[in-house]
């Protein structure tokens, strides 16, 4: 594929033509959908009527949904007519009048988002977390490693980055009786989000096979935490308002066929999986994807979506073997993604072991947990490879206000 002719945009640009994400837009105070190329929007809801007037209701606005709904066909024939626009001059005339600068816009969350839930599939992660819990026991749960654990979060508090975040308020452990007040814990979770699409019918399962079927996208999530309030209520139902009042979605959806070079295998499985989670024959899911993560502008931990012993086909294959359904704009997140070393911490949980060990941060301030005023950023990528340039996932970023 030669570079786009769209001015600026370096052939090697980690949002050039071999990504194209979706997102949503303000322009001239229409909401409208958009696909980015490099630090450009293109206006898809305006161009969409002229050369495809067959996508273009797909493509209307304000949101992704339309086009969630059709499928991986449809998906494809999109995508590749956005190739073919950018990187043919002869649309030229009709492509650039509709291309907008990024720092001009508004960006919107790009989905209206149906069901969310929120998996725990890191291991390193996990075994983390278990010893912090269970100094004298076993790190992981005996049913960890036979299925993914994840809880249904609330759709209706996700919110596109930057949107600041309140400091939740919530009842917490005292010496004798609980007490109320703001959370003195608040934490970041570095994840990666997957955009579903191709309803399912209800009852009717989603196999590992099919993931390709209904998986979009992918995001970057924040999925902040009350860590004090959640200690209290977690046991013995989990997560609860300690994890609901706040997720930050980044405003890119990066469709699922961009990242077909960036497949690895999953991490080795030491237990022997049910069959419909055993994927030792299946098309691998396992994602090279980095994050970075951080704080006031400094950066504090590097973690690697690689090193996810489940992996999203198996989360799906999960979360609808029940008979649960599948709606467009359904959302699942990997949870905390952590990695083997500890500059891999996927939160300030595992950072700090629980905040007994305050982080240094680059001005000489330390933190056991988020302050009011700090802002986390998330990025993620791709990493390039010999026929590749890098593929960015955009960042997601929010400001600790704080509580009223």
């Amino acid at each position: 594929m030669t570079a786009p002719w769209v001015a600026g945009v370096a052939a090697d640009h980690p949002f050039g033509v071999d990504n194209l994400p979706y997102g949503a837009a303000v322009i001239g105070g229409v909401p409208s959908v958009v696909v980015r190329i490099g630090d450009l929007a293109l206006d898809l809801s305006s161009v969409g009527a002229a050369l495809r007037p067959d996508l273009a209701p797909l493509v209307a606005g304000p949101v992704l949904n339309p086009l969630l709904a059709t499928g991986p066909q449809i998906w494809r024939e999109l995508r590749g007519a956005l190739r073919s626009w950018l990187v043919d001059d002869a649309y030229r005339p009709a492509i650039e009048p509709h291309l907008h600068p990024l720092d001009q816009l508004s960006l919107r969350l790009p989905f209206a988002v149906g069901d969310y839930v929120d998996f725990y599939a890191s291991e390193h992660h996990a075994t983390n977390v278990g010893r912090l819990f269970r100094p004298d026991g076993e790190p992981l749960t005996p049913n960890w490693k036979h299925l993914p654990i994840g809880y249904h979060g609330r759709s209706g508090t996700i919110v596109v980055s930057p949107t600041g975040i309140g400091r939740p308020s919530g009842q917490v452990r005292g010496s004798e009786m609980p007490t109320f007040g703001p959370s003195q814990g608040l934490d970041f979770e570095a994840e990666v989000g997957f955009v579903l699409g191709a309803a399912t019918s209800p009852g009717v399962p989603v196999r590992l096979d099919q993931a390709r079927e209904h998986i979009f996208g992918v995001c970057l999530v924040n999925d902040w935490s009350a860590r004090d309030i959640q200690s209290w209520e977690t046991v013995p139902l989990g997560p609860f308002l300690a994890k609901s009042f706040a997720t930050s979605l980044s405003p890119w959806v990066v469709p699922i066929e961009a990242l077909d070079d960036a497949r690895v295998a999953p991490p080795a499985r030491d237990v022997a999986l049910l069959p419909y989670l055993d994927d030792a024959t299946s098309e691998p899911w396992g994602l090279d994807i980095e994050l970075s993560v951080e704080i006031n502008g400094a950066q504090i931990t590097r973690p690697a979506f690689a090193t996810m012993y489940w992996t999203a086909a198996q989360m799906l294959a999960h979360m609808t073997v029940n008979g649960a359904s599948v709606r467009p704009g359904d959302l699942f997140a990997s949870g905390t993604v952590s990695g083997p070393s500890p500059d891999q911490l996927g939160c300030l949980l595992e950072l700090t072991r629980g905040g007994s060990v305050p982080l240094r941060l680059a001005d000489g301030t330390e933190r056991s947990w988020l302050a009011d005023g700090d802002e986390v950023v998330i990025r993620g990528w791709v990493p390039a490879t010999s026929g590749r340039p890098e593929l960015g996932l955009g960042e997601v970023r929010g400001r600790i206000r704080p509580a009223h």
